[in-house]
Parts: structure tokens; C-alpha cells; sequence
């Protein structure tokens, strides 16, 4: 069982929609968090823990969950998606969007643990 995490800020419309989308997928977790202190579900140490992947829809993600979480992400694979706020909860490009890049990420990483 592979465990995805997806951030953005506010866990609201994005992070959402990844968790919504993947967790139907077999044989994947999926789990979703935001990184403002206002995000309707806030990323903690326990997800971090949890996750085997983390998605982050923005650059700035990455740099906020490395400054809070920094020796918990050592050994995690951490993914910038390049997915700005400008979508709304399930929006059919933003489904798109995450099913295709993320479907591709995980292929390439399941290539390179074949060799």
C-alpha cells in the first residue's frame, strides 16, 4: 500500500481534490493538509510520518513544510506539482492535472526501484 500525501495552504480546494481523486485508486492511501495555520485540516509530524510520497502543489509548500518538518522529510520523497491556486474542489482540469502527473511520477519511481 503506497500512502499519498497532498499539501497546498488551506487544504480547501487542491490538496482535496488529489486526496479525493487517488484514494480510489488501488492499492494507495491517500491523506490531504494544508500548510496555513488556517487550513481546514493543518499538515503535522504524524502525517509526514505517515506518508510514503508527499505532493506539494507549490514550491513554496515545500519550502514551508521543509522548515517545520525538516529532519522528518530526510528519507521522503517530496514532489512540487507546479499547480497554482486557481481551481475550485474536484474541477475537471485540476482532476486532470493531478491524475496524469502524479500517475507519471509514480511510474517513474516504481521504474527506477525495478532496477
Amino acid at each position: 500500500m503506497t500512502k499519498l500525501l497532498f499539501i497546498c495552504s488551506r487544504n480547501q480546494w487542491r490538496s482535496p481534490t488529489g486526496e479525493q481523486v487517488w484514494r480510489r485508486q488501488p492499492g494507495i492511501q491517500a491523506r490531504s493538509a494544508g500548510t496555513s495555520p488556517n487550513a481546514r485540516r493543518k499538515i503535522s509530524a504524524g502525517d509526514i510520518s505517515w506518508a510514503d510520497v508527499i505532493f506539494v502543489m507549490e514550491k513554496k509548500h515545500k519550502n514551508r513544510i521543509v522548515a517545520e518538518f525538516g529532519r522528518l522529510l530526510e528519507h521522503k520523497t517530496i514532489h512540487v506539482l507546479d499547480i497554482p491556486d486557481e481551481y475550485q474542489y474536484m474541477d475537471p482540469e485540476l482532476v486532470e492535472q493531478l491524475t496524469e502527473v502524479v500517475a507519471h511520477l509514480l511510474a517513474a519511481a516504481g521504474d527506477r526501484q525495478a532496477d
